[in-house]
C-alpha cells in the first residue's frame, strides 16, 4: 500500500473536519440555526457577514467531501481485506452496524444531527455497487444528484400549498430552554429531535451522499487521489467549473439563506445547490492536492494526517467539545455568544484536535472509535501500542 497515499487521504480527512465543525457548532450555538429564520439577537453587519461566509464556504460542500472520502475509503477497505485473507461483504457487514450503532449513541446523546448512522445505512447499498461497473455507478451518481434536487423542489410545491404556513419557532424556544437547563433536559431534548433529524438526513442529505460514495468509490478503484498526475487533464476543468458554477451556486445560496432565509428563493437556492455544490467541493480537492505537491506540501500533509487518520474519533469528540460549551452538559452558552465568536471558536477546537491526534498516535496505533470500529469489523481485538501491528485475518 502507498503510504504517501494513504497520508493524503488522511490530510483530506482532516480538512473535511474542519468544514464539518465550521457547519454543525451552528447547531449548539444558535438556536435558529436550520429553522427557516435569523436569529434576531444578532443582526449586525458583522454577523451577517460572518453567517453569509459560513454558508457561502462551508454548509452543503463540506458533507459531501466526507462522503466521497468514505467511498474513497472502501476501496481501502477491500484492499485490506484481500491483505488479511478475509470475506469481504461479511467484514463490511460488521462495519456498517458498527457505524449505526455507534451513530445512535452519538444522536441520541450528543448531536441529534449526527452522520454516522446514514453512512452505516448507505454503506449497505454501497456494498451492492462495488462490484459493478464504474460506468454504472456513475450513471446512478448523477440521478441522485438530480433525484436529491428534485426533492427540494417537491419542498418548494409543498410550502405553496394553502396549509403551510410561517416558519415554526417552538423548537427553537425549546432548544434554549433545553440548553440553558440540567444534563437531563439537554439529553431529553437530543433524545427527541433525534427520529425526526433521522428522516430529513435520509431524504435531505441521504440521495447527494450516496452520490458520492459511488463517486468515491469510482475515483479509489482509478487511484485519482495518488497524485495530481493521475488527474492531470481534469484539474483545470474543475478549478474552472468551481470558480465559475461552483461558486456561483454557493453565492446564490448564502444569499438566501441571509437575506431570504425560509423562503422560496432558499429552496430553489438549495436545489440548485444540489447541482453545484459537488462541483466546488471537487474544486477544493483539487486546490488541496496541488498544494499537497508544492513546496510546502509535506509539512502541511504532516499537520493534517494525524487528525485525519483519527477521523471518526474527532468527529465524535467535535461534538463532546461543542456540547460541554453550549448545552446543559456544561457552560450552556447556546444563544449567548456572536456569530464571529461562534466563529473564532472553530480554529480554537480545530487546532486543539490537531495537536491532540498527533499526541495520541505517538503511543497509539488507532484512536479510541477507530479501535472499536476495527475490533467490530474485523471481529477481534486489535493491539493499540504505537507501531504494533495488527492481527491478520
Amino acid at each position: 500500500m502507498n503510504q504517501h497515499r494513504l497520508l493524503q487521504v488522511d490530510a483530506l480527512r482532516a480538512f473535511a473536519l474542519l468544514g464539518i465543525l465550521a457547519v454543525n457548532i451552528w447547531s449548539f450555538a444558535d438556536p435558529y440555526f436550520a429553522s427557516g429564520v435569523n436569529n434576531p439577537r444578532y443582526a449586525g453587519g458583522l454577523d451577517v457577514a460572518v453567517r453569509f461566509i459560513v454558508a457561502l464556504l462551508f454548509e452543503a460542500k463540506f458533507y459531501l467531501l466526507f462522503s466521497f472520502l468514505f467511498g474513497y475509503s472502501f476501496t481501502l477497505q477491500l484492499a485490506a481485506a484481500d491483505r488479511a485473507g478475509a470475506a469481504f461483504r461479511p467484514r463490511m457487514l460488521r462495519r456498517a452496524a458498527g457505524l449505526v450503532a455507534l451513530g445512535v449513541l452519538h444522536g441520541c446523546f450528543l448531536f441529534y444531527g449526527d452522520i454516522l448512522h446514514l453512512y452505516g445505512l448507505l454503506s449497505l447499498l454501497l456494498l451492492f455497487w462495488y462490484g459493478r461497473q464504474w460506468r454504472t455507478a456513475e450513471s446512478a451518481a448523477l440521478l441522485l444528484m438530480l433525484a436529491a434536487c428534485m426533492l427540494v423542489v417537491l419542498g418548494v410545491v409543498l410550502m405553496l400549498s394553502p396549509e403551510a404556513g410561517p416558519p415554526e419557532l417552538k423548537a427553537v424556544f425549546a432548544k434554549v430552554a433545553a440548553f440553558h437547563a440540567n444534563a437531563g433536559s439537554t439529553q431529553a431534548f437530543i433524545m427527541d429531535e433525534f427520529p425526526s433529524t433521522v428522516a430529513f438526513l435520509m431524504f435531505g442529505q441521504g440521495p447527494s451522499a450516496l452520490a458520492m460514495f459511488l463517486l468515491g468509490l469510482g475515483a479509489g478503484r482509478a487511484h485519482l487521489l495518488d497524485g495530481v498526475d493521475s488527474f492531470e487533464q481534469l484539474v483545470r476543468p474543475i478549478l474552472r467549473l468551481g470558480a465559475s458554477f461552483g461558486l456561483g451556486g454557493a453565492l446564490l445560496y448564502a444569499a438566501a439563506a441571509e437575506f431570504a432565509p425560509g423562503g422560496v428563493l432558499m429552496i430553489f437556492a438549495t436545489a440548485l445547490s444540489y447541482l453545484t455544490a459537488p462541483i466546488l467541493t471537487a474544486a477544493y480537492v483539487v486546490a488541496l492536492m496541488l498544494l499537497f505537491e508544492s513546496r510546502y506540501g509535506a509539512r502541511v500533509i504532516a499537520a493534517l494526517a494525524p487528525m485525519g487518520k483519527l477521523a471518526l474519533s474527532n468527529y465524535l469528540m467535535q461534538s463532546l467539545a461543542m456540547a460541554l460549551l453550549f448545552t446543559g452538559y456544561g457552560m450552556r452558552l447556546c444563544d449567548e455568544l456572536p456569530p464571529i465568536a461562534v466563529l473564532a471558536l472553530v480554529p480554537a477546537i480545530y487546532f486543539t484536535q490537531m495537536a491532540l491526534s498527533a499526541r495520541w498516535l505517538r503511543h497509539h496505533a488507532y484512536g479510541p472509535a477507530e479501535w472499536l470500529l476495527r475490533a467490530i469489523t474485523n471481529w477481534q481485538w486489535a493491539p493499540q501500542e504505537a507501531g504494533a501491528q495488527p492481527p491478520s485475518r
